[in-house]
């Protein structure tokens, strides 16, 4: 059966497969339309699990907010390359699967995937069409759901996404400036990469790891290895202190204004506007972070090509 040029565009604008897979499938399915988007179907699983294996640590964060229940939803979807996670496609995609989460409330990605995600298909049918769609290994990777007064920021077209939640009381929430406030903590997170809100919320067993490494350090270095212990139990504090400083939200020095930390900015705002408010929490997504990235050998590639 001799299959026309505009039965091929139009499959093709039905489901975002390339040209010569929708031929293939409508000779398959000898024209028929509901047959070929079936066919492509299940090829796009066959695809997906071919392409399992390969590193995707490229991709997107992004956000979607609530404001009438003030929940916020972050998740980081990852693709093989930047150029994919550029195309308007995979970021509708990405932003559907926020819509599913923040109206089916999954309680994590294996959950998520068996949602349905429209037009009859689940999270995962879609996922793997547009592995099929776009030829490239694409995985959900996480995503965290937050309700409260919430201030969220997205740096360099969803290469980072930050979601804050603060406390605050009528004064403090009512206060000129307050979302100018919230935005500021974002950016700090965003930018200074805090692990932990307050020296409070480091757990025992990681200031005690920190000790050991500092101890061990110093007894490597010749001229502070012969220090009285008490010296070097102060040596041991001192750089314990730079660790909070360092890795606490609070602690840190505020971005805009160096001679101030982060948590003397949070109580010059409360005394500004006589009112209370506290940072309760943060989560922070970086694309691909904790991903070993594929390092291709070109010259190695070059090689195959010419059949060396």
């Amino acid at each position: 059966m001799a299959i026309s040029a505009k039965d091929v565009s139009e499959l093709r604008a039905k489901t975002g497969v390339g040209m010569m897979d929708c031929k293939k499938a409508l000779e398959e399915a000898a024209g028929n339309f509901d047959e070929a988007i079936k066919l492509l179907r299940e090829r796009g699983l066959a695809v997906a699990a071919k392409k399992a294996g390969r590193i995707a640590a490229e991709g997107l964060v992004d956000i979607l907010c609530d404001e009438a229940s003030g929940t916020a939803v972050m998740a980081e979807v990852n693709s093989e390359t930047d150029f994919v996670a550029k195309n308007e496609n995979f970021q509708n995609f990405v932003k559907g699967c926020l819509e599913v989460i923040l109206k089916n409330k999954p309680a994590d990605v294996g959950e998520l995937l068996a949602m349905p995600f429209g037009d009859g298909t689940t999270v995962d049918e879609a996922l793997k069409e547009k592995i099929l769609q776009m030829g490239e290994n694409m995985s959900i990777r996480r995503f965290v759901a937050v309700r409260g007064i919430l201030s969220t920021y997205i740096h360099n077209k969803g290469a980072i996404g930050v979601i804050v939640k603060v406390e605050a009381d009528e004064a403090a929430a009512s206060g000129e400036g307050f979302a100018e406030f919230k935005k500021n903590i974002a950016l700090q997170v965003a930018s200074m990469n805090p692990l932990y809100v307050a020296r409070e919320d480091v757990p025992a067993a990681v200031i005690a790891e920190e000790k050991e490494i500092i101890a061990a350090q110093i007894k490597n270095d010749e001229e502070n290895a012969k220090k009285p212990a008490a010296v070097i139990e102060k040596m041991v504090e001192g750089r314990i202190r730079k660790y909070y400083e360092e890795n606490c939200l609070l602690e840190q020095g505020y971005v805009k204004e160096e001679k101030i930390n982060v948590g003397a900015y949070v109580a010059n705002y409360a005394k500004q506007v006589g009112g209370k408010v506290k940072v309760a929490a943060f989560y922070k997504y970086e694309k691909g972070e904790g991903i070993q990235k594929r390092e291709d050998n070109f010259a190695e590639e070059i090689a195959k090509l010419a059949g060396k």
